[in-house]
Formats: C-alpha cells, sequence, structure tokens
C-alpha cells in the first residue's frame, strides 16, 4: 500500500535515479556488497529522509540488501513527485507527495511506522519523536536507528540526557565523512544553487549575511565569498565568532547586520533568528531564506503580519510589502532553501552521506542487542573505509605507515 500523486512521473524519476547512480561510486560498491550479503532480509525499514534522487538510490540500495522499504519525505517542499512514482513502481512502499498539507505530512509519516519497523533512518527526528509518543507499542521491533542531520541529533541528545530514548540511534550526522564534507561543502554549495536559480541575481558586490557559524554556516559564507560577496557573520557562541572572524569575515550582532545585508541566510538550528525587529530595519528588496532543517528560523509569520500585501514575484519567492513601500522577500516558504528552491547537496557529496546510513543500518543489524538505548557514534572503521572508498574514486593515493612508525606511534 503506498499513497503518491502520479505513477505516470516514474519515468522522469528513474532518470534522475539514474543519473545520481552514475556519480555514487561509493554506494555502487555497497550495493553490490549488500546484494550478495542481504544483510537486512527479513526486516524492515522505515525511511524519512528528504524525497529525491539520491535519497531514493540509497533506498534502492537498502532493499537490494533484502529490506522492505516503508519511505516518505522529511520536508513538503523537498519531496519531489516523479521520484516517489519511480520508487513505487520499483516495488517499494511510498508515502508523500509535493507540497503537502501539514495533515498529509503527518499522516505519511505514520504511514511508514505502521509497517512495524525494524529499522528507522530519520532526517529531523520526526520518525523517532513519533515512535516515542504515538507508536510506543512497536519501540519493541526497533533494532536502532539512524539520524542523519544536525537537528535530528539535537533533538536525540535531549531524549538521551532524560533517558526517555527507547532503541540505538547512531549519529550519522556526526560522522567525519558527514559533517566535514555534507555539513560543509554540499550545504555551501546547494544553498546558493537554490537561492542562485530561484533569484536568478548576481551575488558579487552584495553583502551577504549568514547567521550560525557551524560547519553548514562554514560553507556558506565560504561560498558566498568565493561568489564575490562581502560576507557577516552572526552567532552566539562565542569561540564560532572568533573562529568567523580569524576567517576574515566581520561578525555582528543581527540587529545590526539587517540594514546592511542584501542576502540573509539562517543556518542556526534554533528559532526565531530573524524576527520583525530585524525586518523593520532590512533594506528595499532584502531577501531571506533558511537552511536550517526546520522552517521556523525565519519567522514568516511575523513578516506576514507586518505587511500590507504579500505577492509571488517568481516562482518560489515570496514579497511581501511593508507599510513604508519596502519589500522583503522569503525564499521558499522559509523552508530548508537548497532543497525547497533546489535538488540539495551534490552527488558526490551525499554518496558519502548515504554510504555512512547504509554502513550503519548494516552496523546495527550486526550488534542487535549489544547496543544501549542511548546515540550511538558511527564507528570509526566506517569512517575510514567511506574515506579510502571516495578516494580511490577520486584517482588519489596516500601513504600507509610502516611498521616502525606504527611502533613509534604506539599503534
Amino acid at each position: 500500500m503506498s499513497e503518491i500523486r502520479d505513477i505516470n512521473l516514474w519515468e522522469s524519476g528513474k532518470r534522475k535515479i539514474d543519473w545520481v547512480k552514475r556519480n555514487m561510486p561509493i554506494l555502487n560498491s555497497i550495493e553490490q556488497e549488500f546484494i550478495e550479503e542481504k544483510p537486512f532480509q527479513g526486516l524492515k525499514i522505515a525511511l524519512s529522509v528528504h524525497l529525491e534522487a539520491k535519497t531514493a538510490y540509497l533506498c534502492l540500495v537498502l532493499a537490494g540488501g533484502g529490506a522492505e522499504m516503508y519511505v516518505t519525505g522529511s520536508n513538503t517542499l523537498s519531496t519531489q513527485d516523479d521520484i516517489a512514482a519511480a520508487l513505487l513502481k520499483e516495488g517499494l512502499n511510498v508515502f508523500g507527495w509535493h507540497d503537502a498539507s501539514a495533515e498529509e505530512y503527518d499522516r505519511h509519516l505514520c504511514s511508514v511506522l505502521e509497517c512495524g519497523p525494524n529499522i528507522i533512518i530519520d532526517d529531523g527526528g520526526d520518525l523517532t519523536h513519533l515512535m516515542h509518543t504515538k507508536y510506543t507499542h512497536l519501540t519493541d521491533k526497533v533494532i536502532g536507528g539512524c539520524e542523519e542531520t544536525t537537528t535530528g541529533i539535537n533533538r536525540l541528545i535531549r531524549m538521551a540526557q532524560t533517558n526517555t530514548l527507547k532503541y540505538p540511534m547512531v549519529m550519522v550526522n556526526n560522522a567525519n565523512c558527514k559533517y566535514l564534507f555534507d555539513n560543509r561543502y554540499g550545504t555551501g554549495q546547494s544553498v546558493w544553487d537554490g537561492i542562485n536559480r530561484t533569484t536568478n541575481l548576481i551575488v558579487s558586490g552584495k553583502n551577504v549575511v549568514v547567521a550560525g557559524y557551524g560547519w553548514c554556516g562554514k560553507g556558506v559564507a565560504m561560498r558566498a565569498k568565493g561568489l564575490g560577496a562581502s560576507v557577516i557573520v552572526t552567532e552566539v557562541e562565542p569561540v564560532k565568532a572568533l573562529e568567523a572572524v580569524m576567517d576574515g569575515f566581520e561578525v555582528m550582532k543581527m540587529e545590526d547586520a539587517a540594514p546592511i545585508g542584501d542576502f540573509f541566510i539562517t543556518v542556526t538550528g534554533c528559532k526565531d533568528v530573524i524576527t520583525a525587529p530585524s525586518f523593520e530595519k532590512m533594506k528595499d528588496g532584502a531577501i531571506c531564506c533558511n537552511a536550517g532543517h526546520f522552517d521556523c528560523e525565519v519567522s514568516v509569520v511575523e513578516l506576514s503580519q507586518m505587511a500590507v500585501e504579500s505577492f509571488e514575484a517568481r516562482a518560489n519567492l515570496i514579497g511581501y510589502r511593508m507599510a513604508d513601500g519596502r519589500c522583503i522577500y522569503i525564499i521558499a516558504e522559509g523552508k530548508l532553501v537548497n532543497l525547497a528552491a533546489g535538488d540539495g547537496h551534490p552527488a558526490e557529496i551525499m554518496d558519502m552521506s548515504f554510504a555512512i546510513q547504509a554502513l550503519s543500518a548494516r552496523y546495527l543489524v550486526k550488534s542487535r542487542g549489544k547496543l544501549p538505548p542511548s546515540i550511538v557514534l558511527v564507528p570509526e572503521e566506517i569512517d575510514n573505509y567511506v574515506a579510502v572508498k571516495k578516494l580511490k574514486s577520486m584517482g588519489v593515493t596516500i601513504d600507509v605507515l610502516t611498521k616502525e612508525q606504527k611502533a613509534y606511534l604506539g599503534l
């Protein structure tokens, strides 16, 4: 049983999946291992990740390993209907469509959990939250899960601190081969891809305000600088703020950056980062967007209450006209800009992240009954395996320690 918009779109989705598959050599290798090994034979996997081509290939790799897949998206605007159709055509159970209502989104999440999954692959923590509230009667079936993003990890940490987590959750986001590349280079490129294709405006010579200087913020700021912008960083953590200064960026409060910025990108994982006091100071034509998981960083509600009218300036770009005539623009309703207004991270980047997801899921199965019901680090050998595979795919070779060097280092 599935719930998608139109099965007739499957051919378009298949073309997209075939393209990313050509550019994801690590997952290609893992797929062959899984087909031979069948590590998930007889198991059900519930997955909620941005439902686009790279995610679809991950789903097919897991299915190739014997898993019965139940798939939905983790953001209403990032779900691509042709991808959902292609996965259904491949025999997977798929629930979700683009621009779903809040009620529909919740229904689709519930649909993938009602199968009684053995493994959960989550992006943002919505599946895990539902399992621990609405579906507690099914938690005994869960071997464990994997979390993809910073926001989801933060939710898991709070659960672990209160001893309310019922099964082990692998912190995929915290693996070196995830956050060092996905969060920094993937977010950096895909955010600007989403902004540029939506606005069709030049970045060079503009003032770009990046709220948050974690790994994602570093990537967004670095790419903005490369595009010729003057970059301002806002932060609440002194060490990260100092790091931004040392990296050559201006650092100031959001209230001071508000009158200066041309583009505003929030990358914090917190709420109410840009609110009414900032909107009041922004210049005519300022463009705001969010690169954090949930759409609560830019307060679109407050902006809409302040505006005398709103209008569609371009596809996926809403203008809000203020009483004094200024217009402030919001991309993708304040939702995750790189996926709601773009195609997400490059395939080569997600090859590493989803390789870690796939291998971490297998690790959970192999470690069944041995891991505590808490947050779990990705084993170092998985990180190194992915790094070696990535280097090999790039034609890069590295040195190897001699026995004498290992002895010297105490290895």
